[in-house]
């Protein structure tokens, strides 16, 4: 309906004063249900673009005619009524949105909307603390007298949900503030959200409980912070980031916003370490472009960054709109999603045989990339959002990631579309596609039979991570298998110059440089060669661990379940797929081979002095490491016998502090827990 309305609005001039009615009330109609939606259901029925360009509508059309615009309109509210599961809470300083810019001149629009309000001259620089925006949920944080006594969602901005007994669970959230003479009152405002690390454990854990996946990490929060029992809230992870102030009683407000948040850290409540106070529009575009840049190293997902006019003084001068502050301004990304059409449902074979039901869509551009194919997950996912043949779409492109289908919409749905319906065989191989208790479909063929599981088999194999084969693209790895040429990955260091040379975009030079690059990657790691192998549930944290406990591959081959199982973060089903997958004649053929072609890698068997010297220690980490990832880091330190931890407390024995420090460091410090850099962390593991 809404890019249908949109056209007609564009269309044509509407001069009749009741057409321009029929128009807002249609308008504010579909608002308010995306909003229930979005604010209460926590299910997007829209995409962000979509929903910002039909409020712009609405604000043009009651801005040419002012007796449109009702106290029940869309622009006039924040969000949606609570649900009615959790008790009221009247926020005593209503909780309102922020205002949003998508591109350079929207920022130096609203600059000069201060520097007009303020009277200041236009060459004038305003001073601005610039955040990040968090893709989580607003929450507010009352205390009296130092102590946490409610907790509530913005909801509509005027009355909230309470959610008190949840935010308790919450480690992130002091109880009790850090200090002997806290206000009566002080309201916290700020961001209830799930790191991506969390995100993908507890859908891990869905997937294991066969439970129903949450779509991103907004969602996974939200869900997550409205459980009825709070139980369930406490066996998740989630973490909160102050940024605002409600009613303060009984203290003096500091005199700057990014005084607001020094005050906090020492209150104990945690802020985020990324923000910067600067002067000038050009200032403020330069902080958006460096974040842009880092946005998918930080560990939580980020939707823009957020300019607040720095001085409290002139945010009071400034004041406040019906729904929005005038003194801040979210800085939005580009949009990610888009709407489309599918054209066609295929079925892909992954090189663990799994069948991904895949939608074919008319090209569509998100963010100057033509998109023609989006996930649809599974079975159980397309029925979930009744996606059909013929539809209109949502699709979301998040970094490099295939798109998704996140929603379906139905009012523009064709007539006789027919709901979908999984195959009962492989497209390649023609086996049976079967599906027991997993959520995914299988091929029932093997990767000797289905090539489409060993074109991804080889395709894994050859990867950056795996055995890091240069030159060795999917455009080779088709014809190799399709020309019949390799029938296994240890075929492929059979290969000779003349094989190369025969295939399509293939010259001399070319071929020389792959059969350099095979040979140069039969000398690696044995953590490298296990994720190369492809073994289910088996990824590159895994095969590390599994290198540094056993050492040799000799011991891997030889290690019963209950052996697979003391290793640290293997459970049950990694330690049976692996009990099946090494137990596998044509496995234990395929190592073989790959040893006989010359793949190699140094054993490191662990001496029981280097696994026990950090036995009893605690480790933190904060910040983003240079040289090691968090997992390796992670690894390292189990295997000697420390064990890591997501929170500091007084049972933390080290804090490893690398760029871009959180609250964890400050709490450290005020604990007066030793801090380590990255490069002391490696002394200590290399003593």
């Amino acid at each position: 309906m809404s890019s249908i309305l949109s056209q007609e609005i564009k269309s044509k001039k509407i001069l009749d004063p009741a057409e321009y009615r029929l128009q807002a009330n249609r308008l504010s109609a579909e608002l308010n249900s995306h909003n229930y939606s979005y604010y209460v259901l926590d299910n997007p029925s829209i995409s962000d673009f979509e929903y910002d360009n039909l409020l712009r509508e609405l604000q043009n059309l009651e801005k040419n005619c002012a007796d449109l615009k009702n106290p029940d309109s869309p622009t006039q509210r924040v969000g949606a009524a609570p649900m009615s599961l959790f008790e009221e809470v009247v926020h005593s300083i209503p909780m309102l949105s922020i205002s949003n810019g998508f591109k350079k001149s929207d920022v130096i629009d609203f600059d000069n909307r201060i520097k007009n309000r303020l009277d200041l001259d236009m060459d004038a620089k305003v001073e601005y603390a610039a955040e990040l925006k968090f893709d989580g949920l607003a929450v507010n944080l009352r205390y009296r007298k130092g102590i946490l006594v409610q907790a509530s969602t913005r909801g509509d901005g005027t009355v909230g949900e309470d959610i008190t007994n949840n935010i308790r669970t919450m480690n992130a959230v002091p109880l009790r503030l850090k200090t002997n003479n806290p206000p009566r009152i002080l309201d916290v405002r700020g961001e209830v959200l799930m790191f991506k690390e969390d995100f993908f454990k507890l859908n891990a854990h869905q997937r294991g409980i066969k439970m129903r996946e949450f779509a991103n990490p907004r969602n996974a929060a939200a869900g997550s912070l409205r459980q009825i029992d709070p139980h369930v809230t406490a066996q998740r992870t989630l973490n909160f980031f102050a940024y605002g102030v409600g009613s303060l009683e009984n203290a003096d407000l500091p005199q700057s916003h990014s005084a607001l948040l020094d005050w906090y850290s020492q209150l104990g409540l945690p802020i985020c370490g990324v923000r910067n106070t600067v002067k000038g529009t050009d200032s403020l575009l330069e902080f958006f472009n460096d974040i842009a840049n880092k946005r998918r190293q930080f560990p939580y997902e980020i939707d823009g960054v957020v300019y607040k006019v720095n001085q409290l003084v002139q945010q009071q001068m400034l004041g406040f709109l019906p729904r929005s502050p005038r003194f801040i301004l979210a800085h939005k990304f580009p949009a990610e999603e888009a709407i489309t059409e599918i054209l066609d449902i295929e079925i892909q074979i992954s090189r663990t045989g799994a069948a991904t039901p895949v939608a074919r869509l008319a090209p569509v551009s998100i963010n100057s990339v033509t998109v023609t194919n989006a996930t649809l997950h599974n079975e159980d996912e397309i029925k979930r959002k009744d996606i059909r043949i013929g539809d209109t779409v949502i699709v979301r492109r998040a970094g490099d990631v295939i798109p998704e289908v996140i929603a379906c919409v139905t009012s523009l749905r064709p007539m006789y579309t027919e709901p979908f319906v999984m195959p009962e065989k492989c497209p390649i191989c023609d086996s049976s596609i079967f599906r027991t208790e997993e959520v995914v479909a299988r091929c029932s063929g093997s990767w000797m039979q289905c090539t489409a599981q060993l074109k991804g088999l080889l395709r894994h194999f050859s990867s950056r991570r795996a055995m890091n084969i240069e030159g060795l693209g999917d455009h080779l790895i088709s014809q190799l298998v399709d020309r019949r040429l390799v029938y296994t990955t240890a075929d492929i260091y059979q290969l000779k110059l003349l094989d190369l040379k025969s295939l399509d975009r293939m010259a001399d030079k070319s071929a020389g440089n792959l059969i350099q690059s095979l040979e140069k990657s039969k000398s690696t790691t044995l953590a490298r060669f296990i994720y190369a192998l492809g073994i289910r549930h088996v990824g590159e944290s895994t095969a590390k661990r599994l290198g540094l406990h056993f050492g040799s591959m000799n011991n891997i081959l030889n290690a019963s379940k209950k052996q697979f199982l003391e290793v640290p973060d293997i459970g049950s089903i990694v330690s049976q797929s692996l009990v099946t997958f090494f137990d596998d004649f044509l496995n234990q053929s395929l190592i073989q081979k790959l040893q006989a072609a010359g793949v190699e890698w140094p054993e490191n068997l662990p001496t029981e002095k280097k696994t026990k010297f950090l036995s009893g220690k605690n480790f933190v980490f904060t910040g983003t490491l240079q040289k090691l990832t968090r997992d390796d880091a992670t690894i390292l330190i189990e295997n000697f016998g420390g064990k890591v931890m997501n929170s500091v407390s007084k049972k933390t024995s080290y804090v490893i502090s690398g760029m871009n420090a959180g609250s964890k460091l400050i709490r450290a410090q005020t604990l007066n827990i030793p801090i380590l850099k990255e490069h002391d962390l490696r002394d200590l593991l290399e003593k």
